[in-house]
């Protein structure tokens, strides 16, 4: 039996490029505007993965701070809806991910944020199938946070807002998981762009294979010929 076409959703955590809204632990290392600059390819890039799946019927979403709704929405076009969350902060987003997206609906739901234009479709596509089986899907970072994270219905005090964006915010996540009983699964382990040391990572993986996220491939290129 075919799907409808949106039986998966997958959620890009996003914000409008404004100069010192985006990436800000970069600005040690980067100009505001070039910080900017990079954040808009990183979303490119990432946008384009994500829309990369919809050949296995997924629908691709963003969710933002109200403020940001008209920015990205001419930035991205119509092909991809953008919701605003409701309330401040990342807790406040992902939170309004599963509000909004699961109401109604017996679904699979990722998001995951806008800075990993660099994974491989492969995690994305075994996420979902990891959720098939698990009640949450959660992909943790290096560094004890995580960049994506899956449920199938809405879970109000799954992301209380303490600890996001901190060492311990993948511990606090899987301690109110199993306080609502709630089985987990995991993708594979990853990181994301922070700070300069990342960049540094990201820039030597890009310059082996720049098909997997061009725009963001040749910003860094260019950074590593003026920067070293």
């Amino acid at each position: 039996m075919h799907s409808s076409g949106n039986d998966r959703v997958l959620v890009i955590m996003a914000k409008a490029p404004r100069l010192g809204a985006v990436k800000t632990r970069l600005a040690n290392s980067l100009s505001p505007e070039a910080v900017t600059a990079f954040y808009c390819c990183l979303l490119d890039d990432t946008l384009a993965l994500a829309q990369s799946l919809k050949l296995g019927d997924v629908e691709v979403a963003m969710m933002c701070p109200d403020s940001d709704v008209n920015g990205l929405t001419q930035l991205v076009g119509n092909d991809v809806s953008v919701v605003a969350q409701n309330g401040e902060g990342l807790a406040a987003g992902l939170t309004s991910v599963f509000a909004h997206f699961a109401e109604g609906h017996q679904r699979r739901i990722i998001a995951f944020n806008s800075d990993s234009p660099h994974l491989p479709r492969s995690v994305l596509e075994d996420a979902f199938e990891t959720l098939s089986a698990h009640d949450v899907v959660v992909g943790p970072t290096h560094d004890g946070g995580y960049y994506l994270v899956g449920a199938k219905a809405s879970h109000p005090t799954l992301f209380a807002g303490d600890g996001m964006g901190t060492s311990s915010a993948l511990e606090r996540l899987l301690s109110r998981a199993q306080t609502l009983e709630l089985s987990v699964g995991f993708a594979d382990r990853f990181y994301d762009i922070d700070v300069a040391d990342d960049l540094t990572r990201l820039a030597a993986e890009l310059r082996l294979a720049p098909a997997r996220a061009p725009r963001t491939a040749a910003w860094l290129k260019e950074w590593n010929s003026t920067a070293h």
